[in-house]
Formats: C-alpha cells, sequence, structure tokens
C-alpha cells in the first residue's frame, strides 16, 4: 500500500544501521543486554537493568510511532518491540525463517498475535491455531532473472554447465580452501564453467593460492572468481548446480528456482539450525549435504562430478527444489500483515 508508513527499530551494530538508512527509511536503534551468565555476576545485573530499560524504550516508541502492526523476524531487539506492542494491545507477528526455531521466537510466540514460519519443519514449535506455512520472503530480482541474461553478463557459454559457489557476503573459509584444489583441477578441464564468490576478506587469498599452483586465470574463460556480487540474481539464473552454505534466504532464493545444490551448513550457527535446514532439502530429493566436519577438496570435487555426469539425478533434485520453493512467500506475509492491521 503506497501510503503506508514504517519505522524499522534494530541495533546500532547491526548491518541494519547502515543498509536501512540507505533505503531511506526510518531507523530506530535499542540498545541490547547481550545473553546472560550462569551465575550470579555485577554483568548479568547490568544486563538485566539492560533489557528492562529497552523494554520501556520500545513501549515509548510504540506509543510515539502508534503502529497499526509490528513484525519481528528474530533476535534480541524483537523481544522487548514485541513485548511492547503487546503492551500496548498492537497486533503482532513474528516471522520464523529456520526449521529450529530460535529461542526470542519460541518466548514470543506465546504473546503475538500471528506467526509465519519459513520451513514446514518449523510448525511444530508454535502453536497450530496461529501460525501458517509461508515460505521465507525473497527479492523480486530472484524471480525476474533469466539464464540468458546471466550467461551474457558473465560471458558463459549456453551448452556447458555453470556451478556457482557462494558462502555468502563475508565468504566461507572451509568451503573456499575446498574450492581452491577443485578449481586448480578444473583449469585444464573446460566442459564445465564455475563462478565462485569467496567474499572479500578471502578473495586474495584464494587467488594467489590458484596461481601459486601455475594457473593462469586470466586466461581462463570458464573459470570467474569475484569477492562479491552485485547481481546474484542473474548468477543464480544461470547456475545447474548451486554450493552455498544452508541460511534461510539462500535456501528460499534457490529453491524459488528449483535450482539443485550441495549444501555446507555453517556448523557455528544457532541451535545448528542450518544442519537442519539443509537436512529439509536433502529428505526431499532436492539437495546434497556435506557437513563442515567432512569437507574437503576431494568429497566435494566428487560430488560436483556425480550430479554433473548424472543428468537426470540433476534434473530430479531440480524438481524437487522447486516443488518446495514458495516464490509467494512476501504476498503472503504481507496481506498477513495487512490483514492484522485492518
Amino acid at each position: 500500500m503506497p501510503d503506508t508508513e514504517f519505522l524499522y527499530v534494530g541495533t546500532r551494530q547491526g548491518l541494519e544501521s547502515d543498509i536501512i538508512p540507505k533505503e531511506n527509511l526510518p531507523f530506530f536503534a535499542i540498545d541490547l543486554a547481550g545473553g546472560f551468565e550462569r551465575h550470579f555476576t555485577l554483568t548479568n545485573i547490568k544486563r538485566a537493568w539492560t533489557a528492562i530499560m529497552s523494554v520501556k524504550k520500545a513501549v515509548n516508541i510504540v506509543k510515539k510511532f502508534q503502529p497499526d502492526v509490528v513484525v519481528g523476524t528474530g533476535g534480541y531487539v524483537c523481544g522487548p518491540m514485541l513485548l511492547g506492542a503487546s503492551v500496548e494491545k498492537i497486533p503482532t507477528l513474528i516471522q520464523e525463517q529456520n526449521v529450529v526455531a530460535g529461542i526470542t521466537n519460541k518466548i514470543l510466540s506465546k504473546f503475538v498475535t500471528k506467526i509465519a514460519v519459513g520451513c514446514k519443519g518449523a510448525l511444530k514449535h508454535f502453536p497450530e491455531s496461529k501460525t501458517v506455512y509461508t515460505g521465507n520472503p525473497i527479492r523480486s530480482e530472484i524471480l525476474d532473472a533469466n539464464r540468458e541474461d546471466g550467461l551474457q553478463y558473465f560471458d558463459f557459454e549456453s551448452d556447458k554447465p555453470v556451478v556457482l559457489i557462494s558462502g555468502g557476503s563475508r565468504g566461507a573459509r572451509s568451503i573456499n580452501r575446498a574450492m581452491i584444489e577443485v578449481l586448480i583441477n578444473a583449469a585444464t578441464n573446460p566442459s564445465v564453467q564455475y563462478l565462485h564468490v569467496t567474499g572479500k576478506s578471502e578473495f586474495e587469498d584464494v587467488i594467489n593460492n590458484i596461481k601459486s599452483a601455475g594457473v593462469e586465470l586470466e586466461t581462463l574463460k570458464h573459470i570467474r572468481i569475484e569477492p562479491y556480487l552485485y547481481n546474484m540474481p542473474q548468477a543464480m539464473a544461470m547456475a545447474d548446480l548451486i554450493i552455498s552454505r544452508a541460511g534461510a534466504t539462500s535456501i528460499a532464493e534457490l529453491t524459488a528456482k528449483g535450482i539443485p545444490s550441495i549444501l555446507i551448513p555453517y556448523p557455528y550457527a544457532a541451535e545448528n539450525h542450518q544442519e537442519f535446514n539443509a537436512r529439509e532439502l536433502v529428505d526431499a530429493g532436492a539437495a546434497k549435504m556435506i557437513l563442515n566436519n567432512d569437507l574437503n577438496a576431494g568429497i566435494l570435487q566428487e560430488t560436483i562430478a556425480e550430479l554433473l555426469n548424472d543428468r537426470d539425478k540433476l534434473k530430479s533434485m531440480a524438481q524437487a527444489s522447486l516443488k518446495l520453493g514458495r516464490p509467494q512467500a512476501s504476498d503472503e506475509i504481507a496481506e498477513m500483515i495487512l490483514n492484522l492491521a485492518r
């Protein structure tokens, strides 16, 4: 709705403090208490006080902005805001992205009006009467991008498979290390095209290691290594296979496009939720999973070859991935919010 007003509440330390103002949305920061230690300390007293003040601050924000709905997506900052909204009798919604629900959302589920979950496996964590399986929202650019545009942009050939590797905006060291040897071996085999997104902090190290092996990357048209991609939608659109972590947003995007994947869950994610996210795709036949502790160049190269050499298997994985996709998730969640506002 064009006349809708938004206020984004986050923290000064989070990425939102930089991203949200750039989108010309009003932003307000709340200081977080942090996690409590398991025994009595002065730090716990300070954090308890900060938590109390955060809720008081949240109530003041709600009173001043007077929203029709308050939406939370998990994390510490959602606690004070949704509790503050509940105190003021404002309708509330939380959106849980992962299969394993976060502790904040589990607590808030007792107070909020509605709950939208991104994965079917998360339904069991919340009251059935107010929980809806919507899938996770994704960017419209992901859905709009097509293979031809991607191939043209990255100057790849249409008759050869494309493997996209990305560990997220900050990169994933274990994936990058394994891919170094894979790409060195791939240098003399132009039948498969690779686009490897290393993350900015890992880029130079990956490049230097590959060049140290005598590979002249500038002469290879079938291997591209980038520190970061601003046009990920085009990259995904041309990919026949994606290698990535198993974050909720990544999974939502690749299933919306119906892309087979090799998922390597981040082992230190809260409640090990990335492994549970990945297992949902593996059980559906949409992905292969390699645990981080098992990851090495040999097993990664073997898994890539296994899938690319079995086109029927790759096709069935693509179909299974597409069945899991929820490209309409953004619209469903928006409709839930509007219904609460009405």
